[in-house]
């Protein structure tokens, strides 16, 4: 009866004891299982050896080095379960512990980093743990800015084609918005694993400029939906006496700048067809100064025919 009753508070103290242990591996051990890389730190918690439990990187060489053990142990590459084992027969065959408990969880991923930059309200860089896409990357830099383009780009690292794994090359993809954001199309949602980098170029512009109530620079999300009509109408109108031509400044394929002369009046009057306009498109409204000054003659003599009609003039 004595020794049960030893025994029970034995069990108990030890459990009490190795309780914070446990409750420390299980939030460890939180992170969805990976492979290695370099930079990773991971806890190494050897069975009654206190002085071989400890927090360690893994460094240039892919491998963990630990107190007494000539040579490190690879663990770029492997699951914390594979390097369990390797370490479990380092210490055999070093016979540092005739039958070691190994216990590897990773405590941080620094190996896997994904960035995200340009027209993005957030840009920042993370790490893949667990399942990443390319929605998911974009939703941690709180989506896209008022300046973002039509496409997102997205640079994998190639590694080799022999087994060592080193990167070689840099794949860029370009994946219409609409496609991933408005079709939600789950063919270019790409899994994200690690050293990906995810670019949303600002949209190209159109300028206008002129005798319109709001010229500007305005950004061009849908590459085939910019005509002069939409570009008038985002300049909130023509004012008065425009001119019945407009110009298109343009750089051709050489970088030379050429004119376009556009039948404006002709257009707004449904006489002639809309004229679609490209990025960096120059869209030049001109006054018509002689109709102007004609209106203003006229208005002169309206305004001096009714002062003189009700007795008043005036001699300047």
């Amino acid at each position: 009866m004595r020794f049960t009753i030893l025994f029970a508070l034995v069990s108990a103290c030890a459990t009490a004891q190795m309780r914070p242990q446990l409750m420390e591996e299980a939030s460890r051990e939180n992170l969805p299982s990976q492979k290695l890389g370099v930079d990773d730190l991971v806890a190494v918690s050897v069975y009654d050896a206190p002085e071989l439990t400890r927090t360690v990187r893994v460094e240039a060489d892919g491998a963990i080095h630990l107190p007494m053990l000539t040579d490190g142990v690879k663990a770029a590459g492997l699951f914390a379960r594979d390097v369990e084992g390797a370490l479990v027969e380092a210490l055999k065959t070093e016979q540092i512990l005739v039958d070691p408990v190994v216990k590897v969880t990773v405590a941080e991923y620094h190996s896997r980093p994904i960035s995200v930059m340009g027209a993005v309200r957030k840009p920042l860089t993370f790490q893949a743990v667990g399942t990443v896409t390319l929605l998911d990357a974009l939703a941690r830099a709180e989506g896209l800015s008022q300046d973002a383009g039509t496409e997102v780009l997205v640079s994998r690292p190639q590694p080799s084609p022999d087994s060592r794994g080193e990167v070689t090359a840099t794949l860029v993809e370009r994946i219409p918005l609409n496609r991933l954001l408005k079709d939600a199309d789950p063919a270019v949602n790409y899994q994200l694993h690690g050293g990906e980098e995810i670019r949303i170029p600002e949209a190209g512009k159109i300028f206008v400029l002129g005798n319109v109530k709001k010229p500007g620079a305005f950004a061009v999300h849908d590459a085939g939906d910019n005509s002069i009509l939409k570009m008038v109408a985002l300049s909130e109108g023509v004012l008065p006496y425009a001119a019945k031509l407009a110009y298109i400044y343009r750089r051709d394929a050489n970088g030379d700048k050429r004119e376009i002369e556009v039948a404006f009046d002709k257009i707004l009057q449904r006489k002639a067809p809309d004229m679609a306009l490209q990025v960096d498109d120059v869209l030049y409204i001109p006054d018509n100064k002689s109709r102007r000054n004609a209106v203003n003659v006229i208005d002169r003599i309206t305004g001096f025919g009714a002062s003189t009609a009700s007795g008043v003039l005036i001699w300047h």
